[in-house]
């Protein structure tokens, strides 16, 4: 039997936010890898493994703040902790390849396409390896057509990601980047849901749905990505390069110098020396 799936059973509360998250961590992440491009060598590993956290807790914290809505009317579930933060750490450094690939060799098309096929990948990895991670007395389902759908949203959602944090210049610009990621990102996760059912197990049906809600079971796994996040926006607001870009001195074009101004030309007394015989009695120039 199909147990009755609703994900959405605090209404569009769990969505909004789930989406404040997502755009959030993109934001972050792509004005990181953004302010690596202006970096020396020596720090622009950090600020690119800064952003690609920043990326994969911000799109880790958007699926299960977006679960917390998640629930299976006739049966309880629960998460392994152990595959539910093994997919957290999948989500950043499948991110951390893409990011680094594209900080590293810059927006050529190659690099594009592998770094977003990568980060993508690590995206939709993340989703369904944390699915995975539910414990509940049934199994998934899934729509083969609908998840491949999903997993060209979230390839096509990164490249485009990764394009705009090494392409697009100014706070404003990146603020948009970030809001189509964070749409993105939140409709490759509705998108996977959709191709979701549930088939409960013999003796499932009819069982007492108790025990706690996903909102009590995921609040604490989520504390220390938000902190993270946080943290990381703290460092942001403290680099002005981060947020504005190029500071004011680089974006002002050079003042012109004005030229000198003419000024009449004399002979030198040389030439003039050279040019008239020396009369008599006269010192010749080279007895000056």
């Amino acid at each position: 039997m199909h147990g009755t799936v609703d994900g959405f059973s605090y209404g569009l509360v769990t969505p909004v936010v789930a989406f404040i998250m997502a755009c959030l961590g993109g934001a972050l992440g792509l004005r990181c890898t953004a302010r690596s491009l202006r970096a020396g060598r020596s720090f622009k590993a950090a600020w690119l493994a800064l952003g690609a956290t920043s990326i994969g807790s911000g799109i880790w914290t958007m699926h299960f703040i977006a679960m917390m809505g998640f629930s299976v009317h006739e049966v309880p579930f629960g998460y392994d902790r152990g595959i539910t933060f093994a997919s957290l750490a999948v989500a950043i450094v499948m991110v951390g390849i893409g990011v680094f690939i594209v900080g590293y060799r810059g927006a050529t098309p190659m690099a594009l396409v592998t770094g977003g096929t990568i980060t993508g990948l690590g995206v939709a990895t993340m989703h369904y390896l944390g699915m995975a991670g539910i414990r509940m007395n049934g199994e998934f389902q899934y729509n083969t057509v609908v998840v491949s759908i999903s997993v060209v949203i979230a390839v096509v959602a990164a490249t485009t990601a990764l394009w705009a944090a090494v392409s697009v210049r100014g706070f404003l610009a990146s603020l948009g980047a970030s809001l189509v990621m964070g749409v993105a990102v939140g409709g490759m996760h509705y998108t996977g849901m959709a191709a979701l059912s549930v088939q409960l197990h013999s003796g499932a049906v009819g069982a007492p749905a108790g025990g706690e809600s996903s909102a009590a079971l995921l609040a604490p796994m989520l504390i220390g990505p938000v902190a993270f996040l946080v943290l990381a926006g703290v460092v942001v607001m403290f680099d002005p390069l981060v947020v504005m870009g190029k500071p004011d001195w680089e974006k002002r074009p050079p003042r012109a110098i004005p030229a000198p101004r003419h000024r009449p030309s004399f002979p030198e007394r040389t030439s003039w020396a050279a040019s008239e015989p020396p009369r008599e009695g006269s010192a010749s120039p080279h007895d000056w």
